[in-house]
């Protein structure tokens, strides 16, 4: 593959939109798939995606917006994945084994799809036969807020073949965005699913009224949880504070552009679920995660104290202040 591949970003969120951002500065062909016809024809009209990070401009000299996915997707040599993981399956659907042949495929989703339990790579694997070298993952500490300020952002690529990985950092590496490149694509995966997780309990515990030093105790406590569950599911020698894990917890339990932790937020405050997701209009991969990863853990039976409050408190609405109380007992 040449050093400057055509790459088709599936998506039309903040993080797709991002990605966009980012991936312009250096690559000349871009193919942005975005599913409503309207927004593609407002993107070529305005300049910009009406729905989210509207001020980031769209350079349509270098991008092409379409709803055809199928020929997006063919035209390729590298596919950003970059839609909710709940609807990855029925956008898809229409895909065929042979459209993804010879193609690099990059996930961007921090989620489960839900009906198989599998993350992201492990489903491209198995539904589609993309050999795992050349699948990928894209994980931060990074929120797309901050890369449409342009403030200093970092991202991981993480491949088993690291010339994939070394690649896509390349083109992705600009003055507001530093690379990091690895062959851990289980664990930058996991963990990056579970981080959504432990943000909705920051935002919980925020919510009911913990302070910082609550905050601290949950965190630490986070990183301890993530390791066990990351090291069962594929027991390889990693440092777990690597800014691939222990910073992409921390931005995303903490940042105010975490929609995992405001989602939290409103849960502690008393809101319900379905009210939740229909005020913030942005999902929250870390909702339909919980519930991924605590039919996982009946396998693994790994021991998850913050995973386990939180589904309780989503999924069987148990009180979110008597929970906490009980899951602050447990921690150390």
């Amino acid at each position: 593959m040449n050093n400057k591949p055509t790459i088709a970003i599936i998506g039309g969120g903040s993080w797709a939109t991002a990605l966009v951002k980012i991936l312009s500065n250096n690559v000349d062909k871009i193919l942005w798939w975005v599913r409503n016809a309207e927004t593609v024809e407002f993107i070529d009209k305005y300049h910009h995606n009406p729905n989210y990070l509207s001020d980031v401009s769209v350079n349509l000299e270098k991008i092409s917006v379409t709803n055809d996915l199928k020929n997006s997707i063919k035209e390729a040599d590298i596919i950003i994945l970059a839609i909710p993981s709940a609807f990855l399956k029925s956008t898809i659907e229409k895909i065929k084994l042979e459209d993804f042949s010879n193609k690099i495929v990059f996930s961007a989703i921090k989620g489960i799809v839900p009906d198989d339990l599998m993350i992201i790579g492990d489903f491209m694997h198995h539904q589609f036969k993309i050999p795992i070298d050349k699948i990928g993952v894209i994980t931060g500490p990074c929120h797309a807020e901050e890369v449409a300020m342009e403030r200093l952002s970092y991202l991981t690529l993480s491949c088993t073949d690291t010339a994939n990985a070394s690649l896509l950092a390349g083109l992705m590496n600009c003055r507001y965005i530093k690379t990091n490149v690895t062959d851990d694509i289980y664990g930058t995966e996991y963990s990056a699913v579970l981080k959504n997780v432990i943000a909705i309990a920051s935002g919980i515990c925020h919510g009911v009224g913990y302070g910082d030093n609550f905050q601290a105790v949950l965190i630490s406590n986070a990183i301890r949880e993530i390791k066990r569950f990351v090291d069962a599911v594929h027991p390889i020698n990693r440092d777990i504070n690597d800014s691939a894990y222990l910073g992409d917890l921390l931005v995303t339990a903490y940042s105010q552009f975490s929609r995992n932790r405001m989602f939290g937020t409103m849960i502690g405050k008393g809101y319900s679920v379905k009210f939740a997701q229909l005020e913030m209009n942005m999902i929250a991969e870390g909702y339909y995660a919980t519930k991924c990863i605590y039919e996982l853990n009946k396998k693994l039976k790994v021991d998850m104290p913050i995973t386990n409050a939180v589904y309780r408190i989503l999924y069987e609405k148990i009180s979110t202040r008597i929970e906490m109380k009980l899951l602050s007992d447990q921690l150390t």
